[in-house]
């Protein structure tokens, strides 16, 4: 079991099915129709063409053109293709998200086993397979669009943060910025967290290896041999972090002492503190992702616009009600974890602990939802007239059911976000969950439009950062992204139906 376990299982879905997709649906479909004809183009080298329909940079087109040239000398061989330009077929552009899916999955094992260096390699696997079943993920690895190119490069963005290698972490940042724009949110999110790790470390090995002291004390033992070797590390790092003298490094206080940061406020002091006695380390380690900023702002500013294209139906516009869906949606993707009577009771007796601060917190929450839901509610045109989405259907058929639905639903909402935080909370630092939340927010907020498929990642640092042990939700969870893969596929290509105002097959897609 391993990085290759992870590759090989997630290659046997990923083959056959795109296979099928390619017989099926040979055209291209939905946004396909703009970016396979604009790959193309950049495939005969016409890189002054541009689809003004468009709203994403031509990341993946780049991606791809490395893909189709490690293809082309192989296919030129067998005369299977006489030209670089005859490689990009739909088939083969397709296949990009295919191998991107694959290293994604890798990715993800390895951001597991770092953030959790006492897991096995088992359940590490297993965590990673699962993750790759995640319905949103999984059905866009078979068709040519920008999501999984996009999770995959902050999943490795961010991968090279936790391992301290921050140049090339802004380096995968900005291709991850060229893939989407709203990328720069989370590279953003990851540089920060990179500045915490820095500037926390003593907090953050003493509570690693507090962690690893509580395994043996309860299993008396470490479940592999790899986490030996890992606990080993750490035990170094945590003495080198003691011994460290360094003029610029923080005197040590009751803060690091106690091995944990009292409050946020405490966190952001000592943060702040660190942060000028390590001025210069800081600015050399963290300048590429400034850089990356600075170019971004620059592109702002000669577009006029985040977007690039059909910018009218995609302006900015204050959808706090979107926070409020993507917390459901993504606790009721993890539904074992999230909703669970044992969960509830913990968070319920933690509620009761801190009241009255508790009864002012959930005041304000619902006071927010109940706000959101009735005055930055938007229903986009393209939601309304779009039979094809399954959100079409979640708002006309839930949301939208009758007037008072969309109040019933601020409760769960609520609940989801409650248990959200109170999940991060015990893993990570309150600066972080603070950091996770306004990344999410700044993501999501001003699209107008509902797509779930915007959720993808910050789902996937929600799901990595909640550490959750319980081997048996996570495989009821991959038994239940698997039945909905199904479905959604099944409907994909054996559902078809026409429309009386246009032409053509219409098929039903996330």
């Amino acid at each position: 079991m391993g990085r290759i376990a992870v590759a090989v299982i997630v290659s046997l879905w990923i083959i056959p099915v795109s296979i099928l997709v390619n017989r099926i649906v040979p055209e291209p479909y939905m946004d396909e129709i703009f970016h396979i004809p604009q790959a193309q183009q950049y495939c005969k080298g016409n890189f002054r063409s541009w689809d003004p329909m468009i709203t994403t940079p031509p990341g993946l087109y780049y991606i791809s053109l490395a893909h189709v040239a490690s293809l082309f000398p192989g296919m030129f061989l067998v005369q299977a293709a006489p030209s670089f330009s005859e490689v990009c077929t739909t088939a083969i552009l397709r296949s990009v998200n295919g191998v991107l899916a694959a290293l994604c999955s890798i990715i993800v094992y390895e951001i597991t086993t770092h953030l959790r260096p006492t897991v096995s390699e088992r359940k590490a696997t297993i965590y990673a397979v699962v993750l790759a079943l995640y319905p949103l993920h999984w059905f866009f690895s078979f068709l040519y669009y920008t999501d999984v190119a996009s999770v995959t490069a902050v999943l490795a963005m961010y991968l090279a943060c936790l391992k301290k290698r921050y140049w090339l972490s802004a380096l995968l940042g900005a291709l991850a910025v060229a893939i989407r724009q709203t990328n720069i949110i989370w590279m953003l999110f990851v540089a920060c967290a990179g500045v915490m790790d820095t500037t926390l470390t003593r907090q953050k090995n003493n509570v690693k290896v507090n962690d690893i002291d509580t395994e043996i004390r309860k299993t008396g033992r470490i479940t592999s041999k790899n986490n030996v070797t890992r606990a080993l590390n750490l035990r170094k790092r945590k003495l080198s972090t003691a011994l460290d003298t360094d003029e610029h490094s923080i005197p040590r206080t009751s803060l690091f002492s106690a091995n944990q940061i009292s409050g946020l406020l405490d966190e952001i002091q000592v943060i702040l503190l660190t942060s000028w006695h390590k001025k210069q380390q800081l600015l050399v380690s963290f300048m590429p992702f400034l850089m990356v900023l600075m170019a971004f702002l620059a592109f702002v500013r000669w577009n006029g616009s985040v977007v690039l294209g059909a910018k009218e139906a995609h302006a900015v516009s204050p959808h706090f009600a979107q926070i409020m869906y993507f917390g459901l949606v993504s606790a009721l993707s993890v539904a074992p974890i999230h909703y669970n009577s044992g969960h509830f009771v913990d968070l319920f007796q933690s509620f009761w602990k801190r009241r009255p601060i508790s009864f002012f917190q959930l005041f304000i929450a619902v006071t927010f939802g109940l706000l959101s839901v009735h005055y930055f509610s938007i229903a986009h045109p393209y939601l309304l007239a779009d039979n094809r989405h399954y959100p079409f259907y979640l708002w006309r058929k839930v949301i939208n059911a009758h007037w008072s639905m969309k109040y019933l639903l601020v409760p769960l909402y609520v609940y989801s976000w409650f248990s959200i935080l109170s999940i991060l909370g015990k893993v990570e630092r309150k600066i972080w969950v603070l950091a996770f939340f306004l990344a999410t927010a700044a993501v999501l907020v001003p699209a107008p439009l509902i797509e779930f498929r915007y959720y993808t990642i910050p789902f996937y640092f929600l799901v990595l950062h909640s550490h959750s042990n319980d081997y048996r939700s996570w495989i009821f969870m991959g038994i239940l992204y698997l039945a909905i893969n199904v479905f959604t596929m099944m409907m994909f290509l054996f559902r078809p139906f026409h429309w009386s105002h246009e032409l053509g097959i219409q098929r039903f897609i996330w």
